[in-house]
This record gives C-alpha cells, sequence and structure tokens, in this order.
C-alpha cells in the first residue's frame, strides 16, 4: 500500500499531472457517453423510387421538400433530377433551397442562389453565353452522376411522354434478345 500511496502523492504533486490526470478523464468520459448517445437525429428512411415522368414547372414547384413525403427535385438543362438524398443542400434551409421545385439551371449558371435570378415561367436560357451554358452542362453531368434522373421539364405546350409504355417495350425487346441468344447457345 505504501507503494501505491507514494505513486498517487507523487502524481497529484505536480500541477501539470494533475491537469492531465483531468484531461485523460474527461477524454474517456467523452468516448464513452459518446458511445450512447446517438450523434444526431435517425436519418430519413430512403423513399421509394421515382417513377419516370415529366413535369410543367408548376408540377415541378410541388417537389421543393415541403410536402408530405419531403421530396427534393430541381431540373438543370432540361431534365429533372431527384435531390432528395441532398437534401441538406437543397431541401428547406439547405445553402441551395432555392433551386428546390424550380429549375435551376439559370442560378448555376451564373453562380448564384439569389431568388432574383431564377424565372418563375419556362427559361430558355438563350441568352446565356457559352462560359455560362458550360456551366450548366457540368452541373447536369454532376447531377446525373449523383442523383437519379427523373424525367424532363416540359416546354410550354409540350406534351408528356409516356414512359410506362417505353419500359414495356424495352422490357419485351429485352426478353427477346435473351430469347434469341438461348437459341443460338
Amino acid at each position: 500500500m505504501d507503494q501505491a500511496q507514494k505513486v498517487v502523492s507523487e502524481l497529484l504533486s505536480n500541477p501539470v499531472n494533475v491537469g492531465l490526470i483531468g484531461l485523460i478523464v474527461f477524454l474517456v468520459y467523452k468516448i464513452v457517453r459518446g458511445q450512447k448517445e446517438p450523434v444526431g437525429p435517425a436519418p430519413d428512411p430512403p423513399l421509394s423510387k421515382l417513377k419516370k415522368q415529366d413535369f410543367t414547372l408548376e408540377q415541378l414547384r410541388e417537389f421543393d421538400g415541403t410536402g408530405p413525403e419531403g421530396r427534393v427535385l430541381m431540373a438543370v438543362n432540361g431534365k429533372v433530377f431527384d435531390v432528395t438524398r441532398g437534401k441538406n443542400f437543397y431541401g428547406p434551409n439547405g445553402p441551395y433551397s432555392v433551386f428546390a421545385g424550380r429549375d435551376a439551371s439559370r442560378g448555376l449558371a451564373m453562380f448564384s442562389v439569389s431568388e432574383d435570378v431564377i424565372r418563375e415561367e419556362y427559361d430558355d436560357l438563350s441568352d446565356l453565353d457559352n462560359e455560362q451554358m458550360e456551366r450548366v452542362r457540368e452541373w447536369e453531368q454532376q447531377l446525373s452522376e449523383k442523383y437519379d434522373y427523373v424525367g424532363k421539364l416540359l416546354r410550354p405546350g409540350e406534351q408528356a411522354a409516356d414512359y410506362e409504355v417505353e419500359e414495356e417495350e424495352n422490357s419485351a425487346s429485352s426478353e427477346r434478345a435473351a430469347g434469341e441468344a438461348k437459341k443460338t447457345e
């Protein structure tokens, strides 16, 4: 017991040692406590994949992240992407929330998240210069690599495509090709 008392006495006699012991005890406490408590709120369960469809600007506005599902869609260069996975960026209170449920092309081309840049009517982007259009294409490429393409943004008067018929035809075509491949084996 004498030896243990000597070690404790030696450790507590120096203020630096006392500070280090306090720091170690605090860090161990944080590690143990941190393992018991979740870091943040539980993530939202993933939404089912949205069926491919085309959208008017009015229909697109319904997907600004404030609806019952919380789904966020965004159009870039005539293509509509489901950016719900990036809701922290594009959803309500996110840094790019101005783009949620809208055509973000002009804002992305001009590096602006200002409401003033976003058009409420269909924007054909014809007044953008080559450099700005290149930025729009780059954003379109980045979004297509990260998020699901769910359809196109319709011009005024344009009719939506029937993707169910298209998918049935593609499925039937794939089945025929598979059947022919088996015949040749």
